[in-house]
């Protein structure tokens, strides 16, 4: 029997990087309702970019082995991932109008998944901590409604971005999804499968 494998991008399993497949991407949620959300070419470059910073900070789904911007690319799971908006009015601040904002709204496999603050919480510290990669001042992420804990990992998030944003530090550690650390696997070193301890 020949079972796909969910390391390789070599079959059906995976759409590419370079290719807009609204099918196979979450339908933008309320969180990204009123703002311009990403579509087409925009998409794909911000995703792309996605793809790069969580491999640096080690953003990874650990049930499925893979770096979580391939999520979007899993035609098994067409409606998890991650979908992004240009926020359309930035209101935290008195100089919030000049603040380039992007709403990202990550909407996980299942209402239980157990790694929704994780990693939510990681691609916040990637995206933010690694600001001089994009054109944004700040990158809010949200959780989809669906999860059953939605609000209490939505409110923790606000609570990381207005620390990030009075202090211009991101927040600890503490509920990170690896931060980059040594030993935190590429996904490239997914071609053959990955080294288990098992």
């Amino acid at each position: 029997m020949n079972i796909p494998s969910p390391f390789s991008g070599d079959d059906a399993t995976f759409d590419d990087y370079d290719a807009f497949v609204p099918e196979s991407i979450p339908d933008p949620g309320r969180y990204l309702a009123d703002h311009d959300v990403l579509t087409g070419r925009d998409h794909l470059a911000f995703h792309r970019l996605t793809r790069a910073l969580f491999d640096e900070r080690g953003v990874y789904d650990m049930t499925f082995g893979y770096n979580l911007a391939r999520l979007n690319l899993d035609v098994r799971h067409p409606d998890a991932g991650y979908r992004y908006a240009r926020e359309r009015d930035a209101t935290d601040g008195p100089d919030a109008g000049d603040r380039r904002v992007l709403v990202a709204e990550f909407t996980p496999t299942t209402e239980f998944c157990p790694q929704s603050t994780t990693l939510a919480k990681g691609s916040f510290r990637a995206w933010n901590g690694l600001a001089d990669r994009h054109e944004y001042d700040l990158v809010r992420v949200r959780v989809d409604e669906m999860h059953h804990k939605s609000g209490v990992i939505n409110e923790e998030l606000r609570d990381h971005e207005a620390r990030y944003l009075e202090s211009g530090e991101l927040p600890d550690e503490r509920g990170g999804a690896g931060g980059g650390q040594a030993g935190v696997p590429s996904e490239e070193g997914y071609a053959e499968g990955p080294e288990t301890p098992f």
